[in-house]
């Protein structure tokens, strides 16, 4: 077992003892690894965010909180394959491309069998061409969709004329390999598409974004028929467009 599906591993007995704690040498014992190699190990997963904990004294050892990660899932060989080829597009242009990155580590260690193997062979012959694209405009960008908060952004339109806005993000929208943040301009004082790959700059502020709906956005514009992805519908409950 390398070392990322160790890590999952390690995670996952934990949960399953919770609220038990377990001492190292249990679960020395279950991965067939030194007591020293689990202190290393779980000193790495607190590191990195991962809510465990230590209880010293007799009766003491490593928990965590039940509700922190998710049971078991079982793949078919297809879901392995379709999870490796989207999870494949989540370049540098990509918003979330960061936690893509670790949702594929997760989503690889839960793997065993044949969908741990079509993933991995999918994966071997799956190749792509760089984007220039700035890693803080990306991650402004997330913050300010995550958080609700109006945006600075600095961007550069097709005819490269260069503007500089404060937006309120709705949303966005990708088309033909190309991520758009669709938000209402303060500026224009309409809603507006700002493709991600022509922010030059961006800032989230302190100010709170006033709430749109993004198909009200998208109304006029070459995007107007723009419809949820088939994937995400699990995902989302469905609403009236108005």
């Amino acid at each position: 077992m390398n070392r990322t599906a160790r890590l999952y591993a390690l995670v996952e007995e934990l949960r399953a003892a919770a609220p038990r704690p377990l001492t190292v040498a249990a679960l020395a014992t279950r991965f067939e690894i030194s007591t020293r190699t689990v202190q290393r190990d779980l000193q790495a997963l607190m590191r990195t965010g991962v809510p465990v904990r230590t209880t010293p004294g007799r009766g003491g050892g490593w928990s965590i909180a039940p509700e922190m990660t998710l049971p078991p899932i079982h793949f078919t060989t297809d879901e392995a394959s379709a999870l490796t080829a989207a999870l494949a597009t989540a370049d540098a242009s990509t918003p979330y491309a960061g936690a893509a990155r670790s949702a594929a580590q997760k989503v690889a260690a839960s793997m065993t069998g044949p969908a741990s193997t079509a993933a991995r062979t999918l994966a071997a012959r799956i190749v792509t061409l760089p984007t220039r694209t700035d890693s803080e405009v990306r991650t402004a960008v997330e913050q300010a969709l995550s958080h609700n908060l109006a945006l600075r952004l600095s961007y550069t339109d097709a005819a490269g004329h260069e503007s500089d806005r404060v937006v309120e993000p709705a949303g966005l929208l990708t088309a033909e390999g190309r991520w758009y943040l669709i938000a209402w301009c303060r500026t224009r004082r309409a809603g507006r598409g700002f493709r991600l790959d022509r922010i030059t700059a961006a800032t989230p502020t302190d100010e709170r974004a006033q709430p749109h709906n993004l198909a009200d956005l998208l109304l006029g514009s070459t995007a107007a028929a723009a419809v949820r992805p088939a994937a995400l519908a699990p995902l989302t409950p469905a609403r009236p467009r108005h």
